[in-house]
């Protein structure tokens, strides 16, 4: 099972692995350590499988809009060497529960959601739950 999760959220045992896909975990300067953010809150960080800097920059200075960066991150994803991860992170997922972690409150425009989605074309059988 994949689960999809703000990071800032309880852990819960029904998490399984926790996986932080953000690219870094700092406050909005990007230099200070997000003090929310601990070696409790996640097993594994994967930053490979976050959007690039440039990418989040560019959305969360509203230079970009959703679909825009939904099709950006999905090249990214589609690049030869994080594609393998997507695809290991797929299998990964058949057999043990995996919960992806970033900072957004909601799935709908959070790069999580369109990670796992991801995931299950890989992996069809994959289930997928937003908490």
């Amino acid at each position: 099972m994949l689960y999809t999760k703000c990071i800032f959220h309880n852990v819960e045992n029904s998490d399984g692995t926790r996986i932080s896909v953000m690219s870094r975990h700092t406050l909005n300067d990007g230099i200070t350590p997000d003090p929310r953010i601990t070696a409790a809150t996640f097993e594994e960080w994967i930053p490979e499988l976050a959007p690039p800097l440039k990418l989040v920059g560019d959305y969360y200075h509203r230079n970009l809009a959703w679909a825009d960066f939904e099709r950006r991150y999905l090249e990214h994803l589609s690049q030869t060497d994080v594609s393998s991860l997507v695809s290991t992170l797929a299998k990964r997922s058949l057999s043990n529960d995996i919960t992806l972690l970033c900072v957004e409150e909601t799935p709908e425009c959070c790069h999580r959601r369109l990670l796992a989605e991801e995931c299950q074309k890989y992996e069809p059988t994959l289930s997928i739950e937003h908490r």
